[in-house]
């Protein structure tokens, strides 16, 4: 599939965005900087972080020059203060491999989380943490020998960090350090994190989200579609028709308020999604998510293959 190099200007722009920001909240009182980070860094960072994901797909430049997107996943990556971009890489293309396979799919909470994240504050606790836990995780349950993207990342990341400390201070830092931290929790594109792999349909391990915020978070709610192709850009996937009360969501009320967006993969071969359960809301998912005791971190689908040869 062609890629989509749009996304090379948007992501520019963004990098360029978040490390104003981080200039214009220096002088700022405590206060102002965590108010700005919740309610731009966190959303700035979201983005990017979401576009990093598509450069894991190679889906930005063209999938032939498969470093480019390596090292431009890098450059997004810079407000974000943390080197993730080379390593999300590496363990995300074993989750689609091996999907819900436990000790394979990073995606999946551990046993010690599930067990202590059970109460809604916990489980609130649990949604703040995410990203802690997800790079933390990986540590623990699959290691791997850091490789020579990963110190690239690391390395390109730690100057930048320095230069941003050196020239604009301790607040800048903090700004850029908590923003991915306020990609989670009460942030309004949070729940894609929950409701593409948690268990709200009997038995089904990856659900897509069609609502309105697709808009600014790259489509990541179409996640079936994305499972299945996921060397589409998210940005080839929608197309808008109206969609009839009968295909919406258990629990869901129809209006005509209610955005349906319906991706092109679908219409090709409705047969194969139309009778899927799917999202409308992430709040909603959110809710469910901390608030029913069915769900919580526990809430997935667990899958154990046999393998001829060790991994």
């Amino acid at each position: 599939m062609a890629p989509d190099p749009n996304l090379i200007w948007v992501v520019t722009l963004l990098v360029l965005v978040q490390t104003v920001a981080c200039y214009l909240v220096r002088d700022l009182p405590w206060k102002w900087v965590f108010f700005w980070t919740y309610t731009v860094g966190g959303y700035v960072s979201h983005f990017l972080s979401t576009a990093i994901h598509e450069m894991s797909h190679n889906t930005v430049i063209s999938s032939k020059r498969r470093t480019w997107n390596a090292y431009f996943s890098m450059f997004a990556n810079l407000p974000i203060g943390i080197p993730i971009a080379a390593s999300f890489k590496k363990y995300h293309i074993e989750h689609h491999r091996y999907l819900a396979v436990e000790g394979l799919d990073m995606d999946l909470p551990t046993y010690l989380e599930c067990r202590l994240f059970k109460t809604p504050l916990g489980k609130l606790i649990w949604v703040y943490l995410q990203s802690l836990f997800y790079a933390l995780r990986p540590l623990l349950v699959r290691p791997k020998p850091v490789n020579q993207m990963e110190l690239i990342n690391g390395s390109v990341q730690l100057a930048y960090d320095l230069l941003i400390f050196y020239f604009m201070g301790a607040k800048s830092l903090t700004y850029m350090f908590v923003s991915i931290l306020f990609t989670n929790g009460f942030n309004l594109t949070t729940g894609h994190f929950i409701a593409e792999h948690y268990e709200y349909g009997q038995g089904c391990d990856t659900v897509s989200y069609y609502g309105p915020l697709n808009r600014i978070a790259l489509n990541v709610g179409y996640h079936m579609e994305h499972h299945d192709f996921p060397s589409i850009p998210g940005s080839k996937l929608p197309l808008r028709r109206l969609r009839p009360p009968s295909m919406l969501h258990p629990e869901t009320t129809f209006s005509l308020a209610t955005l349906s967006i319906v991706t092109t993969v679908k219409k090709i071969a409705p047969e194969y999604y139309d009778s899927l359960p799917y999202h409308y809301s992430w709040g909603v998912v959110m809710w469910k998510f901390i608030f029913k005791a069915d769900q919580g971190p526990s809430a997935r689908v667990k899958r154990k293959y046999k393998f001829s040869h060790s991994l």
